[in-house]
């Protein structure tokens, strides 16, 4: 049974210490993902040197053996008791490791191409391993910071908004750091950069840490094994469409993410444009999910993210036929569609709080790190195969690196950044017709959920 100060605080509005320190920690996770989204395909086919087919392969393995470790870090850190709460701690603890392992993944080692290729496998593992044991508790805190819905829509905006806003900062100035460090040598230069990365990365960590409380806590009778947490998910209606629709959506921004460069470097043959294009890309990711608290006060989550992706798919789908001189609509339309992509990761992950109550109203149990633990499965699966497709379409179509690409190798590219995500997209509208968990059905498990930690055990 919750304690009554427990009780008290379950609905509780937080302050901007804590909502802030909670975003910090965003930003930390960022300047990993949005380093590998943006760059990491890149790298290994135009400085690391391995082939584009090979990296594709390479990126899915590794991301699926790391999907498949997020259910089991979710069922532990569900299990994990100290004095400083169940999902705080992986903060430092993993904070470190997963600093080197980042290090050790953007180093090139002299090497033959096939030890290059083991040793790009092994780096890359870990390092998602750690980013599962850090990131799978991180984003499980939000859910047990308060369960406000719109105090969660708020947190997890801001935290988007710390996401974003340092998304942009790495893709502004990765490439110059990485020249800057580098003089001329690109394998120093990233990584020069990515030591500086790791280390602001672990601030950021300790400042959530240091800054965030555990608020909401499973009723004394809560016990159950992780076979028990999965089945509940499996039966968790809302909590599956999330899943298929995660793994969508991440797929549409991965592709667009990963395809920028060579879209800018051989599609526009403009490789001075990748910084400002990345960046202004991220400050519309930003824009719009600051936006989000204040949108879903008129309009329902669902419904709201049914326009923006039906407005991404649009979009998209006229970027192709944009003449490559047109510079100046290419960058509007790009933020056009990333303004209204912006608020998905806010939403969404609102989204997947409410689905861990729902589980909680529905089988008297919480496993807020398993609900968010497979959520996270799902954005990975999506992102590895936005990956894969993405090199693996390269490569099918003759693309080599670092010289002039052939006309469908061309055209190739032209479609990994508009109309193959622009149909993604519009796939991920259709997928939410099914879920069918709304604003009042909310509120009412929210009233049901406070009543029953009202009653005696």
């Amino acid at each position: 049974m919750l304690t009554n100060k427990t009780k008290k605080s379950r609905l509780t509005k937080l302050g901007w210490v804590e909502r802030l320190g909670y975003g910090a920690g965003d930003a930390g996770f960022n300047l990993y993902w949005t380093t590998i989204a943006s760059f990491l395909a890149a790298f290994y086919t135009d400085v690391f040197g391995i082939g584009a087919a090979a990296a594709g392969t390479m990126m899915l393995v590794t991301k699926l053996v790391d999907a498949f470790t997020d259910p089991i870090m979710g069922g532990i850190a569900d299990r994990t008791r100290t004095r400083f709460g169940k999902f705080r701690p992986y903060l430092l603890w993993g904070g470190v490791p997963l600093g080197l392992f980042a290090l050790l993944t953007f180093t090139t080692p002299d090497w033959s191409d096939s030890g290059k290729l083991l040793w790009a496998y092994v780096t890359f593992t870990i390092m998602m391993v750690c980013y599962t044991v850090v990131s799978t508790p991180y984003s499980a805190l939000s859910g047990v910071l308060t369960a406000s819905s719109q105090e969660r829509t708020t947190l997890i905006s801001i935290r988007f908004i710390f996401a974003f806003g340092c998304g942009a900062i790495v893709n502004r100035y990765t490439l110059p750091l990485v020249e800057m460090f580098g003089q001329g040598d690109d394998q120093v230069g990233w990584q020069s950069t990515m030591m500086l990365y790791a280390t602001l990365a672990f601030t950021f960590f300790v400042i959530t840490f240091l800054s965030t409380k555990e608020r909401i806590q499973p009723v004394a009778v809560s016990k159950s094994s992780v076979k028990e947490d999965l089945k509940d998910l499996l039966n968790n209606k809302p909590w599956l469409v999330l899943f298929a629709l995660a793994m969508i959506i991440m797929m549409t921004i991965t592709m667009r993410a990963g395809s920028s460069y060579y879209y800018l470097k051989y599609y526009l043959e403009r490789p001075d444009l990748i910084s400002s294009y990345l960046f202004w890309q991220m400050i519309a990711y930003a824009v719009g999910a600051s936006l989000t608290p204040i949108i879903t006060r008129y309009i329902d989550k669902v419904r709201l993210l049914a326009i923006l992706m039906s407005i991404v798919g649009v979009l998209s789908i006229s970027f192709y036929f944009v003449p490559k001189d047109a510079i100046g609509a290419i960058f509007t339309i790009n933020i056009m569609i990333s303004l209204a992509l912006g608020p998905k990761s806010p939403l969404t992950w609102s989204m997947y709080a409410d689905s861990a109550d729902y589980n909680e109203w529905k089988n008297n149990r919480r496993a807020t790190a398993m609900t968010f633990s497979a959520a996270t499965f799902s954005q990975k699966l999506g992102g590895a195969m936005g990956s894969a497709i993405m090199l693996w379409v390269l490569a099918w179509l003759g693309y080599s690196a670092n010289e002039a690409q052939s006309g469908s190798s061309l055209t190739g590219i032209n479609l990994l950044q508009t109309i193959i995500p622009g149909l993604f997209a519009i796939f991920a509208v259709f997928c939410l017709r099914f879920y069918q968990l709304d604003s009042k059905q909310i509120k009412k498990i929210q009233s049901d959920l406070q009543t029953r930690d009202e009653q005696p055990a």
